[in-house]
């Protein structure tokens, strides 16, 4: 419907704009005066132009006297002492050397306990935790002559508490017991882990 409805608008704007068109095509235009055309050269003539040179004389230059040379100042020559240094600044007193007896120094550590070196704190274990459980184990254990212990036995309040501390304990180091001498094995040490959460 719209394209039928449409179809006599566009028709008369058609003839009309033909109309148009055909009056402003029919209508004569008037040219203006001619315009004056400009010229240009391209290769223009250029006049020459005469230069004067004026001559000049250099003035003669003046002679000039040169300073006399500076005066010449003797160096001076260190003398050589004919004193010896001991006698000036005093003779090196004469020490006697020490005498050490070989026989009367002693090498050998004294005899000591095993003693701790190194205690890595226990992981407090992630179920007690959860729980708000405290508690604590006693670790039973050995020390071998290199310091490392062995042999852990651990008795807890709580079970759950048992592995962290015979690991923690396992990762201990310690001075060795001294016998004459000589890093021996420590046996029966007893010490005391606790658990407690922070507040």
């Amino acid at each position: 419907m719209r394209f039928f409805l449409g179809l006599p608008f566009a028709g008369a704007i058609t003839i009309g704009l033909f109309l148009l068109m055909k009056i402003l095509i029919s209508q004569e235009v008037e040219l203006g005066e001619k315009e004056e055309t400009t010229r240009f050269d391209i290769n223009p003539k250029v006049e020459e132009l005469s230069v004067r040179q004026r001559e000049v004389q250099a003035e003669r230059a003046k002679e000039v006297k040169p300073p006399p040379p500076p005066p010449q100042i003797e160096k001076q020559k260190a003398t050589q002492p004919k004193e010896g240094i001991a006698n000036v600044a005093g003779a090196i007193p004469d020490f006697d050397a020490p005498r050490l007896d070989r026989s009367a120094v002693n090498f050998d550590v004294s005899d000591r306990d095993a003693q701790p070196l190194v205690r890595i704190p226990p992981m407090y274990p992630p179920r007690a935790a959860e729980r708000g459980l405290s508690g604590q184990c006693t670790a039973f254990f050995n020390v071998s002559p290199a310091g490392k212990p062995y042999d852990v036995r651990t008795e807890c309040t709580s079970s759950v508490f048992a592995r962290a501390a015979k690991r923690s304990v396992e990762k201990w180091k310690y001075n060795p017991k001294i016998i004459d001498g000589k890093a021996v094995a420590r046996t029966g040490v007893v010490t005391v882990i606790k658990f407690q959460l922070a507040d």
